[in-house]
Parts: structure tokens; sequence; C-alpha cells
């Protein structure tokens, strides 16, 4: 007798399946959708790799949100619709400034950036996660949450409904959708501003599913047809390893460490928005972005190396 395929089988075969459908209606000209074979099975390795770690440390996260909802102030029951209906909202939230850090700290940003690495977009990319991301805590926004009553495996579906969520934006194929679902929600249009390294589009548009977030926030940029993105981290790493494509920041976080000749350049080297120099020089998004707005986009522009 066969096993029952769980949520997270049925979730996989369908990202798989649909990135095997992009590429090939891609190839047939049939919609825009650029895959290169290697570039797409670096994001594959890297999502084995998220899962096994994340299985690893699947104890500390539970354990962390299990703690927490041990002090709740409240007592949330996950039979009540009201309750899936706050945690929609408010897992949305946490999510918009988990992903807001990962961009403007360094520390988080060392896990994150896998997911930035690729020079495509296409829906592997979507798939291309970090190794370190629960080691190094990005899951501790979502303590709050805990604090407040919801319980951690209410909380941990929530994530992973938004996450599927977002996998169906990481596509060239679909160019606007209508102008209320561009308003209210992210969408393939939203999020391939925030992948692109162009410097009006530099750390924009953090949304999960909604786009209230970066409206209310100032974060919110639209594409533009005049300037079309162009993918991948200011300082492109130009490799398909896994291991490199996982790992090539928090080995130049360590070289910038042992270079420091203060605390003050430890710190920022760690804890500074990614680019930080002493000098205050750095290629930082609010850097790049200002050069760029002063009319020097030739020096900034997208991809060019940064020593």
């Amino acid at each position: 007798m066969s096993a029952r395929p769980t949520l997270q089988d049925i979730f996989l075969l369908s990202r798989l399946t649909a990135m095997a459908l992009e590429a090939a209606l891609g190839r047939l000209g049939v919609i825009r959708a650029r895959y290169r074979l290697k570039d797409t099975l670096a994001s594959i390795a890297m999502r084995f790799g998220n899962v096994g770690i994340n299985l690893l440390m699947a104890g500390v996260m539970y354990g962390g949100l299990a703690a927490a909802y041990d002090a709740r102030l409240f007592t949330i029951s996950a039979s009540s619709p009201w309750a899936w209906v706050a945690i929609f909202f408010l897992d949305d939230l946490t999510y918009y400034w988990f992903h807001r850090i990962s961009h403007e700290c360094r520390f988080w940003w060392a896990a994150h950036v896998n997911h930035h690495s690729s020079q495509e977009y296409n829906l592997s990319t979507a798939v291309r996660q970090p190794w370190t991301g629960v080691i190094v805590g990005t899951w501790t926004p979502w303590l709050v949450l805990a604090l407040c009553g919801f319980p951690p495996a209410m909380i941990l579906m929530q994530q992973g409904f938004n996450l599927f969520y977002q996998f169906w934006i990481h596509t060239e194929a679909v160019h606007r959708m209508p102008a209320w679902y561009e308003y209210l929600f992210n969408t393939p249009s939203h999020h391939r501003v925030h992948h692109a390294t162009n410097p009006r589009y530099l750390d924009r548009n953090y949304a999960g599913v909604l786009m209230v977030w970066d409206r209310m926030f100032g974060t919110f940029e639209a594409e533009r047809d005049e300037d079309p993105p162009s993918y991948g981290i200011i300082k492109n790493i130009s490799t398909f390893n896994p291991l490199r494509i996982a790992f090539h920041e928090w080995a130049a976080m360590l070289r910038e460490l042992a270079r420091a000749r203060s605390v003050r350049d430890a710190l920022g080297a760690t804890f500074g928005p990614p680019g930080w120099r002493s000098d205050g020089h750095g290629p930082t998004a609010k850097n790049v972005r200002a050069a760029w707005q002063a009319g020097q986009a030739a020096t900034w522009a997208p991809g060019h190396p940064v020593s």
C-alpha cells in the first residue's frame, strides 16, 4: 500500500511541473521565459540544501516558537476563522519586516543573498533558497506572533501559504495583472523590481502577498517599461556552484572582519547594510541610488563589479 502524498510533496511536484512547463513554452517562444540549464540546476540544488538544513534545524525553530507560545499573552484558537484572517495580515506584515531587514542588515543578507544571486528571473529562481537562514535566526520575527497567542503549527502553516503564493510571481511571462490586483497584491511586475539591480529598483518591494506594507512604509517602486530590470546582485558572483552560492557572502564578511581595524569596522562589516565601508562610500543600495540620481548611472551600472 503506497503512502499518501503530503502537502509538501504536492507543492514540490506542482513547482517542478510549472518550471518545466514555463521552460518549454519559453523555448517555443510562446511566452517570455529565459532558462539556462546550469542556473536552473543550481537553483534546484539550493532548494534541496535548504530543505535538508531546515529539517535538521526544525527543532530549534519550533522549540523557539513553542517557548514563546508558552509565555503567550492571549490564547488564540486555530479553529476560529477570524484567527486565520488575523494571522494572514500579521504574518504578511512580519514577512515584510523580516525581508526588509534581510536586505538592510548584512548578517541576514549573507543568508538571503542566495535567493538574489541568479541573473535569470524565472520560476526556478523561486526555489533558490538559503542554507543559513534558520541558523542565523531569520525566523525570530515570528516569535511575536507566538507571544500574541498564535499556535506554532498555525504560524508555520501560514508561512507556508505565504511562500507558496510567492512562487508564481517569479516570472517574466506575465507582464501586468489588472490594475486593481497590481495595487493590492504582489505580482510578477512588482517582484521583478525587487530582484533587479537597476538603481531605482534597489531595496524596493519587500512584500510577501500584500503591497500595502511597501506603500505604507515608503519602499514601493513600480516597474517601468523604459527601465527593464537587470537581475542579480550589485557584484555578481557568476557561479553555478551551490557551495559558493550558499557561502560566498559569509566568506567575504570573514575576510573583511580579518581586515577590520576597529570595533566599529567589525560591527559595520557584520551588521551594517550590504556594501558598507568605513569611509561611507561603499556600494550600499542608498549610495548606488544617490549616485544614479546625481547622474552617475554609468558608475553604478547593474552588475558592475565593485571592489
